[in-house]
């Protein structure tokens, strides 16, 4: 079964590297935007053509876990989303599964029986350091697979916690294989989008936790301590500071939709109840609809993909948003969010960097507190940008960018993270002062690459293993979304007969999965499960209802 796909230039040399790779490990660092999902799944069908294996995929959330088998499905990859522990194997009618670090890290012992030989793929490795036990469970999960494929948005440090199946350097930073930045990614067009940061100062007044009173602005210089304190007091809804920047997003938003009429933002608040009055800002001030998907709402995952496929205006999100989550109509972001690490601020800021074909000169804008500790993030980034969008002559030699340009004047340096409680810190009031600079389409519309980049064609086979062969699919629905459906026709079932016949649920699956030859619902096929249904419909029709049932 043959499929021809289409790869980036940066994807199609990383394959080949990773064709010649000498070992069993590879790291992949690419921009936010940049295709990665593509080149890591051309990667795993191209390994199982030449040795058929299982794939199992690593992500950091859920709503990844689904995007993930989304992009899968596209090369014919079938994959489970709902597996666990509990489950022990697989269907012998899906490629492998998708699971998240935080079920590695509680399911360790029972993937590794999976993952014996497998091809594996690490999205955002750098979540393997999050917590000792994650890098522990990954090493002990993946010890035995056959291939380990890691990938990251950005460049990242071990700090005290190495994370499994890399290799780092004498300073602690991780060493890829293939490395595709920013930078690489907007010389070559048609790939990322140029992002501008408008900044706005504030005079902030905050009660600290040694009971003073201080008033200070962005461009005061403070300890520590008093930064963070700094920044939360102008991130409150209660203020005016807040308020004023989001309607500064709406309006940049309102001149995006110009030309790009589903245009979308998105806000990155500091928790869900911040999340909930961002929201409330933007209902009751600006009278404009806003979504809000944080991960406590069991319905965050749907509000995104409902979102990504919406004209909605704007999104409001903690974490959920800010890696990895593909919503290329998202223009315009506000970080209103008090963690400043470089590593969340780039994965902030690679959610408005998707090009989208097709639709010409298309910048993002990142609206950001003009604060000292995120000014150094803010800088690397414009430095890459200004570095890769020189202008040409009227020769095609290459222009340096005037630095009075405003296009050069949207960024500043910075100071470090603070991760300081803020135990008895009371915010009293945030203004904001003087004007954001705005940028429209027009004013850098020279600096941005007018094409979609250069492609190559590429076959890849995909060998038809009957124990790995996907299934076909049925009515316009995807494999997955009929073994959802099967299977909850199947737990119905139970519930139906359970009810006639008196029998406990877990005597009827039983008596099922014996009329089948199967040992659970999670590891049936598509066809043990049609079957599996059709054997209770007939038991069902054969059972007289119970008397007061």
């Amino acid at each position: 079964m043959a499929r021809t796909i289409r790869l980036r230039k940066w994807q199609k040399a990383a394959l080949d590297a990773f064709t010649a790779r000498p070992g069993s490990d590879f790291l992949a660092v690419a921009t936010p935007g940049a295709g990665k999902s593509m080149f890591a799944l051309a990667a795993a069908r191209q390994e199982m053509a030449r040795r058929p294996q299982r794939l199992i995929i690593v992500a950091p959330t859920q709503h990844l876990r689904v995007q993930w088998a989304d992009a899968a499905e596209s090369l014919d990859l079938h994959l489970e989303t709902s597996w666990s522990a509990a489950d022990g194997g697989l269907p012998r009618d899906v490629h492998g599964l998708v699971t998240t670090y935080q079920q590695v890290a509680t399911s360790a012992t029972a993937l590794a029986e999976i993952a014996r030989d497998a091809f594996v793929i690490l999205d955002e490795v750098h979540h393997a350091g999050d917590e000792r036990a994650w890098g522990e469970s990954v090493r002990l999960a993946f010890a035995t697979s056959a291939t380990r494929l890691s990938l990251s948005g950005t460049p990242f440090r071990s700090d005290t916690l190495a994370i499994p199946f890399v290799n780092y350097d004498s300073d602690g930073l991780a060493t890829a294989d293939v490395e595709y930045g920013y930078g690489n990614a907007l010389t070559d067009g048609g790939v990322v989008r140029p992002v501008h940061f408008p900044r706005l100062d504030g005079e902030m007044e905050w009660i600290g936790s040694d009971g003073l009173q201080t008033s200070a602005s962005f461009a005061d210089a403070l300890d520590s301590v008093a930064s963070a304190q700094r920044l939360r007091t102008a991130l409150s809804a209660e203020g005016d500071w807040l308020p004023h920047v989001l309607a500064k997003a709406h309006d940049q938003l309102m001149n995006v939709r110009q030309t790009h009429p589903d245009a979308a933002g998105l806000v990155i608040a500091i928790d869900q109840a911040h999340a909930k009055d961002i929201a409330s800002i933007f209902r009751d001030q600006l009278k404009v609809p806003a979504v809000v998907a944080v991960s406590e709402d069991s319905d965050a995952s749907r509000k995104i993909s409902a979102f990504a496929n919406d004209t909605a205006p704007w999104i409001i999100a903690v974490r959920m948003i800010s890696e990895g989550v593909d919503i290329p109509r998202l223009r315009v972001g506000v970080f209103a969010t008090t963690t400043t690490t470089e590593l969340f601020f780039r994965q902030a800021v690679g959610r408005i960097v998707r090009w989208i074909r097709g639709l010409g000169p298309q910048p993002g804008y990142m609206f950001v507190p003009d604060d000292p500790r995120l000014r150094r993030h803010v800088l690397t980034i414009a430095e890459q940008r200004r570095h890769s969008l020189r202008k040409r002559d009227e020769n095609g030699e290459i222009v340096e960018a005037d630095p009075t340009d405003p296009a050069a004047l949207d960024e500043v340096p910075t100071g470090e993270r603070d991760e300081q409680q803020l135990s008895l810190f009371a915010a009293l009031s945030a203004r904001p002062i003087g004007e954001a600079s705005s940028l429209t389409p027009a004013d850098i519309g020279l600096h941005v690459a007018m094409d979609d980049g250069d492609f190559v064609g590429l076959d890849l086979e995909l060998i038809d293993v009957p124990h790995l062969r996907p299934p076909e699919a049925a009515a316009g629905l995807s494999p997955r979304e009929r073994r959802r459906i099967l299977r909850e026709a199947n737990q119905n079932a139970v519930r139906e007969l359970s009810r006639v016949t008196g029998h406990g649920h877990a005597r009827v699956n039983a008596d099922l999965n014996a009329l089948v030859g199967i040992r659970s619902i999670q590891e049936a096929t598509l066809d043990e499960l049609a079957e599996r249904r059709m054997k209770a419909e007939a038991w069902l029709a054969r059972t007289p209802l119970r008397r007061g049932a």
